[in-house]
């Protein structure tokens, strides 16, 4: 027995080895590698390698092993770091294009469950009425438990007209729902506006893709259009917006900001893990040759009052510019606290088409503040009545297991704000979305008590959008109700 185990163990300690080589010069030909390796775990590594080789029910074949070790060593650190085989990496190349195919819902990996994190706009999960917090039980017949990230999502997506049944568990039902979708061609639009009432619009983000900078900016020529008489506040709206590219978060901050002003920095270990990104070309566009959009917008979209509606489903990219402005004093964010996903997660490329997906840094907002675990707390926190009860119980960065701290701490800060936020006790002009807040104070409602807390119904019979309201009604320098 022991000569066998010996003989695995060695199979092992030389696939772990080349692994780690190949990892190391594809992704960091540069670097010297310091560390000596930890032989007494890689002992204990080929030790259980081989006595599954040996003992196991039924007999694994080695690229099974060493791709399921993998798999565990990078999910064991933070629920967004991950190995992408060849499948999930072409997936990943084409979401971010904007059209992929499945059911359009962003996930995380919560004790070995899936965990909606946003359904995405327009989708057959967002049709069907998947909520951020949704825990995902079943996938048809097959219990997920057990199953990787990777493994779940890969039967998610699937050819267009085919069916899946999702079995969820959502806090404050008393039974598991079920929800049958129908697979679709996910064609994301990013940006997309609409009137308000004259002089006042709104631009949707619903994800941050390679064509949302360019996008945004042909949104807002047609607003200018549709509001000849000059528009007077706009709002961005960011709800349930999962993020993206990273350069396109910065092209979205930067139609709005002074040229060359700070948008987001990053810290990590390694130097190239230490960024500083700007609002300037070289930072938002992909090539020099690119067309500069952000250039040719009119001039008056640099001072326009803008309130951000964020919630709980507002991650990543879409932090990085509800942070960037209301750090800027450029923009008052209304809503509820965000998701906080404040970290890096870098693609690096293992050869064979795969790749690993590896949290490198935190970001961090112009004034130094973390977004990990902890999101942006909103200037004014207004509640969506039609989720009255459930705002506290949906799922944040925070309460995903191994998720990587705040190196300030306190992460658990919804309903406090770094900032006092604005009472609505006397109407303000229009152009107090730019003006500062100093007091540190726990936020308190940003209350008018008269104001009614059931939904309207429009003309079209949809429940009017109270957040949006009041947001209009912030613009405007109208009172405000916080739910």
């Amino acid at each position: 027995m022991s000569t066998r185990l010996l003989k695995y163990g060695l199979i092992a300690l030389t696939a772990l080895n080349l692994l780690l080589v190949s990892q190391n010069f594809s992704a960091n030909a540069d670097k010297q590698v310091t560390a000596a390796l930890p032989v007494e775990e890689l002992r204990n590594f080929t030790e259980v390698f081989g006595r599954i080789k040996s003992d196991y029910v039924e007999s694994v074949e080695d690229k099974k092993l060493i791709k399921e070790a993998i798999n565990g060593m990078l999910q064991g650190l933070d629920p967004h770091s991950a190995y992408l085989d060849a499948e999930a990496f072409k997936e990943l190349q084409v979401g971010t294009q904007g059209e992929f195919g499945g059911l359009g819902i962003e996930v995380g990996m919560e004790e070995g469950f899936v965990k909606v994190v946003s359904p995405i706009e327009d989708t057959p999960a967002f049709k069907a009425g998947l909520k951020s917090g949704d825990l995902i039980i079943k996938l048809d017949d097959t219990a997920v438990k057990g199953l990787s990230l990777n493994d779940a999502v890969k039967r998610m997506r699937g050819k267009p007209n085919t069916t899946i049944k999702l079995t969820v568990l959502r806090k404050g039902e008393a039974k598991p729902l079920v929800f049958e979708l129908t697979r679709a061609v996910i064609q994301v639009k990013s940006v997309k506006s609409k009137q308000i009432e004259d002089g006042y619009a709104s631009i949707r983000i619903t994800q941050f893709q390679e064509r949302t900078g360019e996008d945004l900016a042909q949104a807002i020529q047609k607003v200018y259009k549709e509001n000849p008489g000059g528009l007077k506040g706009l709002v961005l709206d960011l709800r349930n917006d999962p993020g993206g590219l990273l350069n396109s978060a910065v092209a979205v901050s930067a139609a709005f900001l002074p040229q060359d002003v700070l948008v987001v920095y990053t810290e990590g270990r390694a130097e190239d893990a230490k960024m500083r990104l700007t609002a300037s070309r070289e930072h938002y566009l992909r090539g020099s040759f690119r067309d500069d959009y952000i250039s040719k917008l009119p001039k008056e979209i640099k001072s326009v009052p803008i309130v951000i509606l964020v919630n709980n489903g507002t991650a990543s990219a879409s932090e990085i510019v509800a942070g960037a402005l209301q750090d800027h004093k450029r923009a008052k964010v209304l809503g509820t606290q965000t998701f906080g996903k404040g970290s890096v997660q870098t693609i690096l490329p293992l050869g064979n088409n795969t790749a690993i997906k590896l949290t490198t840094a935190r970001y961090f907002t112009p004034n130094g503040r973390s977004i990990q675990a902890k999101g942006i707390v909103p200037d004014h926190i207004v509640e969506d009545p039609a989720l009255a009860g459930l705002e506290s119980a949906n799922v944040r960065e925070a309460d995903l297991e191994h998720h990587l701290s705040n190196p300030a701490g306190a992460e658990k800060t919804e309903g406090k704000s770094e900032s006092k936020p604005e009472t609505a006790t006397k109407p303000e002009s229009s152009s107090s979305t730019s003006q500062p807040q100093t007091t540190a104070k726990p936020a308190e409602s940003t209350t008018t008590p008269a104001a009614k807390t059931e939904p309207k119904v429009g003309p079209d019979g949809e429940k009017e959008d109270f957040q949006l309201q009041q947001a209009l009604n912030l613009l405007k320098g109208l009172p405000i109700a916080s739910k």
